[in-house]
C-alpha cells in the first residue's frame, strides 16, 4: 500500500462523512487522503434516513443519481398513539432545493456508493486498514503517524486534517482533548434489520406505546427495520439473543421465525457536541464534531451539512482564493445549527418515547386535537419545525438593508431551468460547482469596473447568469445582457420569478455550497460585492503552506 508522504488534506474515517469531504474535494481539484481502521465498510444497522439537503451535497459531488438507485424517496413518517391511532402523517410536499425531503436507504450500500464515487479521482486515496497514531499541528500544517494493518508506520504531513473518526474520535478526545458536553440517555435500544419484509407498510412508523415505544420502518431491497427500547433492567446482549429477538418481533409479525435477521445491535442515544469544530488546522465533521438521538433523522444529515460547509472552504483556502483565517467560519456556521437540531431531537425523542401512561394519554389527545387545526397540523406535516441553517456572520456579507440580509446566510432554492437552446436541468447542475451570480432581468454586473471581474475571477465566480422569466413579456426580460462569459437561463417554472418578486432583490451571489453569500438591489451591486471580495480573497500572489501543487489543482468543474 502506498500512502502519500505530503498531501493538502488528510481526512481520518471513511464514513460517509469522511469520503463525502473526499468526493467534494476531488470533484474541485484539490487532492486529499483518507485514513480508515477498518479494512471493509461496517456491515451495522446504522442511519436510513437522507433529506434534501444531503442530496443535494451528493448532487454536487456528482453522485446523486449513483445514491438514489439504492434508495425509496419520498417516504411518510407516521406517528401512532398507545392506542395505534395514526394521529399525523408527515410527508413534505416542498422540493425548494430539488428534492424530496424523506428518502431511506441502506447505509452500507450508500457508502460502498461513495467510496467508488473516489475512483472517479486520481488526486485522492482511500487507504483502509490504516489508522491514525500520533499528530501534531503547526502554523503551516499538521504532522501525522499513521499505522497500517502489517504494523508499519508512516509519516505525513497535510496542509489540513479531518476528523471523521465517529463519537469516540481519537483526534477529538486524545489529541485536542475538546469537551464534549451534553448527556448520555439513559435508555438503550435494539435495533433489528431483517429480508424478505413481510409487511406492507411502506412507511416509517412512530409508535408511542408506553409499553415499549418502538420504531418500524422499509428500507430498500426487502429489508425491514425495528427499533425497540429496552427497559431499565434488560440486558442489552441479552436482548440480542435468537429466543429475544424472536420474542420482541413475534408481538408484530405473525410468523417470526420465518423472518432472517442479518443485523442486530444494541445502541445508546447520545446528545453531545465538541466545543469546537475547528482548532488551528484541525476540524471536526460528523460524529466527531456532534452526536444526535435518532428521532427525527437528522445524524448523518447533520455530517453531511457539515461536509458540504466545509470541503469547498478547504479548497477555496488551498487553492488561494479564500483567507485562511476564514475556517473558523466553518465553526461559526455549523456549531449551533448542530446544537439546535440535537435538542430538537431531544425534544422529540421526551415526547414519543413516553412510558408514563397518563402522560402518553394526554399527549394523544394533543396530537388528535390538532388535526383539526390546519396551520399547527401543516406546522408538523411539512416539517416546518425543522430549523434551516442560516448564517448570520461567516462568509456571508450583511448590507445593512433588513429585507436582503434577511436572505443573507440561508440556502438558496433549487428550481428546474432551460438554457437557450432548450436543455432543461437543475439550477446546480447548471452553474456548477463554484460561486455563482444570478441577475433577474438584468445584468448585475453592469458597469462594474474591470477590477472587480477580476476578483470574482480569482473567487472562482466566473460564471455569470442571467435569469429570464417566461412569464413576463415585457422589455426587462425579452432580452438579458450578461457578461461574455456568462449564460441566460429561462425560469421554465415561473419558481426564480416568484423568489424574486416575493424577495425584493435582484441578484444573489450564491457559495458552493448553495447558500447565499450577498443579495440586493441592481444599483448596490458593485459596492457590495466589491466589498465581499476584499473580505474574502487574500492578497494577490499569496502562496499557502500545505496547499496542493499546480499538478494536483485542476481548474473548477466547469459547468454541464
Amino acid at each position: 500500500m502506498k500512502i502519500p508522504t505530503d498531501i493538502p488534506v488528510l481526512i481520518v474515517g471513511a464514513g460517509p462523512v469522511g469520503v463525502s469531504i473526499a468526493n467534494l474535494l476531488g470533484h474541485y481539484g484539490t487532492a486529499c487522503l483518507v485514513v480508515e481502521r477498518n479494512l471493509q465498510v461496517l456491515n451495522y444497522p446504522r442511519a436510513v434516513g437522507l433529506d434534501d439537503e444531503a442530496l443535494r451535497t451528493f448532487q454536487a459531488a456528482g453522485l446523486a443519481e449513483a445514491m438514489l438507485r439504492d434508495m425509496i424517496q419520498n417516504v411518510p413518517m407516521r406517528m401512532y398513539t398507545a392506542g395505534k391511532r395514526c394521529f399525523a402523517e408527515i410527508l413534505p410536499s416542498t422540493r425548494e432545493f430539488g428534492w424530496f425531503r424523506r428518502n431511506l436507504f441502506s447505509q452500507p450500500l450508500g457508502e460502498l456508493t461513495l467510496r467508488q464515487g473516489l475512483e472517479r479521482f486520481p488526486h485522492v486515496n482511500l487507504c483502509p486498514g490504516v489508522e491514525l497514531v500520533h499528530l501534531v499541528q503547526d502554523d503551516e500544517g499538521v504532522t501525522a503517524t499513521l499505522r497500517d494493518a502489517e504494523g508499519a508506520e508512516h509519516r505525513v504531513r497535510a496542509g489540513y486534517l479531518v476528523a471523521c473518526d465517529g463519537g469516540r474520535s481519537i483526534v477529538r478526545e486524545g489529541i485536542l482533548k475538546l469537551p464534549f458536553e451534553g448527556r448520555t440517555h439513559p435508555a438503550k435500544w435494539v435495533v433489528i434489520e431483517c429480508d424478505h419484509d413481510p409487511l406492507d407498510a411502506p412507511y416509517t412508523a412512530l409508535h408511542c406505546e408506553p409499553q415499549r415505544p418502538y420504531v418500524c420502518l422499509r428500507l430498500p431491497y426487502g429489508l425491514r427495520r425495528w427499533e425497540f427500547m429496552l427497559f431499565p433492567g434488560e440486558d442489552g446482549e441479552q436482548m440480542l439473543q435468537p429466543e429475544k429477538v424472536r420474542e420482541l418481533l413475534g408481538r408484530h409479525v405473525a410468523e417470526p421465525d420465518k423472518l432472517n435477521v442479518i443485523r442486530a445491535r444494541v445502541y445508546t442515544h447520545n446528545s453531545r457536541v465538541a466545543g469546537a469544530f475547528v482548532v488551528g488546522r484541525v476540524c471536526l465533521a460528523g460524529d466527531a464534531a456532534h452526536i444526535t438521538p435518532p428521532w427525527i433523522g437528522q445524524g448523518l444529515n447533520a455530517g453531511l451539512r457539515d461536509a458540504f460547509n466545509l470541503a469547498w472552504k478547504l479548497a477555496w483556502i488551498l487553492q488561494g482564493r479564500m483567507k485562511p483565517g476564514l475556517l473558523a467560519s466553518y465553526h461559526e456556521e455549523r456549531h449551533a445549527h448542530a446544537k439546535a437540531m440535537i435538542d430538537l431531537a431531544d425534544l422529540f425523542g421526551s415526547v414519543l418515547s413516553q412510558r408514563n401512561r397518563f402522560v402518553a394519554w394526554m399527549r394523544d389527545r394533543f396530537f388528535l386535537s390538532i388535526k383539526n387545526i390546519p396551520r399547527v397540523r401543516d406546522y408538523v406535516l411539512q416539517m416546518k419545525f425543522k430549523p434551516m441553517p442560516r448564517f448570520t456572520k461567516g462568509v456571508v456579507l450583511n448590507s445593512g438593508d433588513a429585507r436582503s440580509d434577511e436572505l443573507v446566510g440561508r440556502m438558496f432554492i433549487q428550481p428546474n431551468v432551460e438554457r437557450e437552446a432548450g436543455r432543461t436541468q437543475r439550477l446546480d447542475d447548471m452553474v456548477g460547482a463554484r460561486f455563482a451570480l444570478l441577475s433577474w432581468c438584468g445584468d448585475a454586473l453592469a458597469g462594474a469596473p474591470a477590477c472587480l471581474r477580476e476578483q470574482l475571477e480569482r473567487l472562482g465566480c466566473d460564471h455569470y447568469v442571467g435569469v429570464r422569466s417566461r412569464s413576463i413579456r415585457s422589455e426587462a426580460c425579452s432580452h438579458v445582457p450578461v457578461q461574455p462569459s456568462g449564460t441566460v437561463i429561462e425560469d421554465v417554472e415561473n419558481t426564480l420569478h416568484f423568489w424574486f418578486q416575493a424577495k425584493g432583490v435582484d441578484w444573489v451571489l450564491i457559495r458552493p455550497d448553495r447558500f447565499i453569500a450577498a443579495a440586493g438591489k441592481a444599483g448596490d451591486s458593485v459596492p457590495q460585492l466589491s466589498t465581499f471580495c476584499e473580505t474574502v480573497l487574500p492578497p494577490t500572489g499569496s502562496v499557502f503552506a500545505g496547499s496542493a501543487s499546480a499538478s494536483e489543482q485542476s481548474r473548477l468543474p466547469a459547468h454541464a
